[in-house]
């Protein structure tokens, strides 16, 4: 019994300068640590949507859904109805949407067809004459909260993207989401009424529930991180994470254009031995990200980053886990627009058991991977394939074009 006291007692212990990384984490990003959850990996729309609808269907007070994109196609539609059907019930849903995402995914008579069956509309950031710039910002959100019960937050938008195309040979996408049960829940709900407000409305106090006013659903402790425009939480987080890690670092991202100070920060994790990998997309749905990513493989490599390309449809996930302790899930990219230009949400989640799940999840990914190296003759290539490459290949990865362009990006 003593024994088993001992052990306990050691297992809550908490490593030497917690109080300080603890510190620097609240500092970085605002959001406090909060204790009780539940953390289910939901991965790919295979799990995601399902878990989503459900959670819709067995609303009894009210839905909040946020998504950068939603497609007017069968995918979203089945969503819609979903909500519209909530809404008819007298159940208070609320959406919101980009602008920029929308465009040219969705009608007007898609969103007017949730308005008429009551529920409520909101677009964030549509261009105004006032504000020529503006159209910078985005909300780049993915998140669903349910009855202060149940909360996602995702990479994952909604359309047939996600669930692949068979009749044209298109896998689905790879992405990652989570759902959250317990206190979080209420940060999760609250994160939505800071873009309901930017859009120009008030949530009633009824629909924002308080931590303690939720009960504790599990032993998981997390963050949920909810970045504005010009907040850089995110970024300032993922530097201190980069800066902390001790044994291992593992990320995976959509969009990757690191900045030379984030570069230079897993540069210094990789030649400190820490076990720094990322994992990005060997094709994109926006082929300039995968020009402007690529331009910084060689400082990565050089730096001993080990880098590899999914194979298959496109890579969309963002995550990140270190240590076997701390884990990243959400809508941020390790790029400017995701750190700074946009309002993102990520939960970070500090807990072993979760961090575990992160790490098998990442050894699969990889094994539909790629690594890039640096061969003998000094190119960026990926393993097994020709010293020589495909010209336009070779002109993709290590281009004067594709590096100017990245350094004005980083600059900018």
């Amino acid at each position: 019994m003593a024994t088993t006291e001992i052990k306990r007692s050691e297992r809550n212990q908490h490593p030497p300068g917690h109080e300080l990384v603890e510190r620097a984490y609240m500092r970085a990003t605002g959001a406090p640590l909060i204790a009780g959850n539940k953390v289910r990996l939901l991965r790919d729309a295979r799990e995601n949507y399902p878990a989503w609808l459900e959670a819709i269907k067995g609303a009894e007070r009210v839905v909040h859904f946020e998504s950068y994109i939603i497609h007017e196609d069968e995918v979203g539609r089945e969503f819609a109805d979903a909500l519209s059907a909530k809404a008819r019930d007298g159940v208070r849903v609320r959406v919101i949407y980009d602008w920029m995402g929308a465009m040219g995914k969705t009608s007007s008579s898609f969103w007017r067809a949730m308005k008429e069956a009551g529920a409520e509309v909101r677009c964030y950031n549509p261009p105004r004459f006032d504000s020529p710039f503006g159209w910078v910002s985005r909300d780049h959100r993915k998140m669903i909260a349910v009855d202060g019960r149940i909360g996602f937050v995702m990479g994952l938008c909604v359309g047939r993207d996600w669930v692949g195309r068979p009749e044209k040979k298109q896998e689905p996408w790879r992405d990652t989401g989570v759902e959250v049960r317990g206190p979080a829940v209420a940060d999760i709900a609250r994160s939505f009424a800071q873009v309901w407000r930017a859009t120009g409305g008030q949530l009633p106090e009824d629909e924002l529930p308080a931590q303690e006013e939720i009960e504790e659903q599990g032993e998981v402790s997390l963050r949920v991180v909810a970045s504005e425009p010009q907040s850089a939480e995110m970024y300032r987080l993922d530097q201190i994470v980069a800066a902390g890690a001790r044994r291992r670092l593992w990320l995976t991202d959509a969009y990757f254009v690191g900045t030379t100070p984030y570069v230079q920060s897993l540069r210094a994790a990789a030649r400190d031995g820490v076990d720094v990998r990322l994992l990005v997309p060997s094709s994109s749905d926006i082929p300039v990200i995968s020009a402007l990513s690529r331009a910084n493989y060689r400082a990565l490599l050089e730096g001993g980053v080990r880098v590899f390309e999914w194979n298959g449809s496109m890579l969309h996930a963002k995550t990140a886990v270190a240590d076997s302790a701390w884990a990243r899930v959400g809508s941020t990219n390790l790029n400017l627009a995701s750190w700074i230009g946009n309002y993102e949400l990520d939960v970070a989640v500090e807990d072993e058991s979760f961090a575990r799940e992160m790490e098998e999840m990442y050894e699969e990914d990889l094994a539909h991977a790629t690594e890039i190296v640096i061969s003998e003759r000094r190119r960026v290539r990926p393993t097994g394939k020709p010293e020589r490459p495909h010209p336009k290949r070779r002109q993709r990865m290590k281009g004067s074009a594709g590096r100017a362009a990245a350094g004005a990006y980083g600059i900018g």
